[in-house]
């Protein structure tokens, strides 16, 4: 991990010194996109460590479900995100888009953030909480499945929202008024009370501190993504939160498509109705745009899936990898309309 932190390093620095020659990535200001809605092309790499951050506590809250917390991977999770970040920072530099020096701060920041945590959680995971769940026969507490569920609620909660508007303070209420005080596994239901007490309150007090720190140096981001379709067949039924935006001279429509966790689905649903999508969000049909997709171990990618930039592992589920893909824009739609006969599971498109 300190050596992908270095790398990561370097490269910020050989980009620096390169900025003045990077601007061939921004998006095309010759698209029909309007303005205002147009994005970057390096936005769709460096939205990954941000959704890693997204990924992670799913794959956090898929565990917790069935297992302790001392069987999430901290350590290589760490290592996953950080490798991950100098990946698109290196293919970002390579590619000469723009540097987009705020946009790295604020995933330094996090990733820092995240950092620190998961080096605490994991000490304490595998001394404390492994200890009180040998000693209780290990079996799952009402503790236990009360911050599994509120696991899951805060990833459904930030695949749409920033992560510090997260209700921690009713989480942590409701741990001390509706979890039963007394119950099997005594010394293990008293440690995860006090684990998800500290949990719950110093991340409510941090993000309080990150809200006000986000408003003040961000402006808010766009909930939705503009992008251009090459046609509306006949009798076509706009899937759900898109909408038609104009009809343009050459027969192509303008649609407005939920951004974020959503944006996968309706450019799913569109492609399943033959819609293929041209430009997202002024980045045209020879732009890259960055997938990921889940991929059973020891297979092979088929032709036309795009070209990989990294793979990172899953514990769960168990025997599948994570894969990096990029594409052009212009065979997105083919691509997610065929993805489930590769044997792949989209996980996530980034829609700059």
């Amino acid at each position: 991990m300190r050596r992908a932190l270095a790398s990561v390093v370097a490269t910020l620095i050989s980009a620096a010194l390169a900025i003045s020659c990077a601007c061939a990535g921004a998006a095309d200001s010759g698209s029909a996109i309007p303005a205002d809605a147009r994005r970057g092309a390096e936005q769709t790499l460096l939205t990954f460590p941000e959704w890693y951050l997204v990924h992670s506590p799913a794959e956090y809250a898929r565990i917790v479900q069935h297992a302790p917390a001392h069987a999430f991977p901290f350590v290589e999770q760490t290592g996953q995100l950080w490798s991950s970040y100098r990946a698109v920072t290196a293919e970002q530099i390579h590619d000469h888009y723009p540097l987009n020096p705020g946009y790295h701060v604020m995933i330094l920041v996090i990733s820092t953030s995240t950092t620190v945590e998961y080096a605490l959680r994991a000490v304490y995971e595998n001394t404390v909480g492994r200890a009180s769940w040998l000693l209780d026969g290990g079996r799952l507490t009402d503790e236990d499945r009360y911050g599994a569920q509120a696991a899951q609620d805060y990833v459904d909660f930030i695949r749409q929202e920033p992560w510090y508007l997260f209700d921690f303070w009713s989480r942590l209420k409701h741990l001390w008024t509706d979890v039963p005080f007394w119950g099997p596994g005594i010394v293990r239901k008293w440690e995860r009370r006090y684990a998800l007490t500290t949990e719950y309150a110093i991340k409510a007090v941090y993000g309080k501190l990150i809200e006000k720190a986000t408003r003040a140096a961000y402006t808010p981001a766009l909930m939705t993504t503009d992008v251009i379709v090459d046609r509306l067949p006949d009798g076509w039924t706009p899937p759900v939160r898109v909408s038609v935006l104009r009809r343009l001279p050459d027969g192509r429509a303008l649609l407005s498509l939920p951004r974020y966790f959503d944006f996968r689905i309706a450019a799913t649903a569109l492609a399943q109705q033959g819609v293929t999508i041209d430009d997202i969000a002024g980045n045209g049909a020879t732009a890259p745009i960055l997938v990921t997709v889940w991929a059973p171990d020891n297979t092979k990618l088929p032709p036309g899936a795009g070209r990989v930039l990294f793979e990172q592992p899953l514990t769960l589920p168990a025997e599948t990898r994570r894969v990096a893909l990029l594409m052009p824009v212009g065979s997105l739609s083919g691509f997610l309309a065929q993805a489930s006969a590769m044997r792949l599971t989209v996980e996530h498109v980034y829609d700059y």
